[in-house]
């Protein structure tokens, strides 16, 4: 097995044991990303809507530094605090596969990481 450790400074630093994405066998899985902005190491929104939009850029500056895109990405795991933010959180991930969207399963959980709102982890494949 090829297995590449992916690591971008554009996208927040892991906050534990785990790497931003591993790409083995041109599979490029994405941990899961809390809506930190990398720039200052933070979580600076408060609404579903602002914290899906910076998750959403998170995975988007890992997809770039391994060389893919939102076009490759075959499966998402979105992970909700509340699943009354289900409809804001999908408006938002919308935007970003308005085109043959990847296969996708949505949790509630009792908590996340940093007490965010929303977490999703993404698998690519080119």
């Amino acid at each position: 097995m090829n297995k590449k450790v992916i690591n971008t400074e554009e996208a927040p630093a892991a906050i534990g044991p785990y790497s931003q994405a591993i790409e083995a066998n041109g599979m490029l899985f994405i941990s899961g990303q809390v809506p930190i902005n990398p720039a200052t190491s933070k979580v600076e929104t408060e609404t579903i809507t602002e914290q899906t939009e910076q998750v959403m850029k998170n995975i988007e500056a890992i997809l770039k530094e391994a060389g893919y895109g939102f076009e490759h990405v075959v499966k998402s795991t979105c992970l909700l605090s509340d699943m009354a933010d289900f409809k804001a959180m999908n408006e938002v991930y919308g935007k970003y596969y308005n085109e043959n969207p990847p296969a996708r399963a949505a949790f509630a959980v009792k908590e996340l990481p940093l007490g965010v709102k929303v977490e999703i982890e993404t698998i690519a494949v080119k």
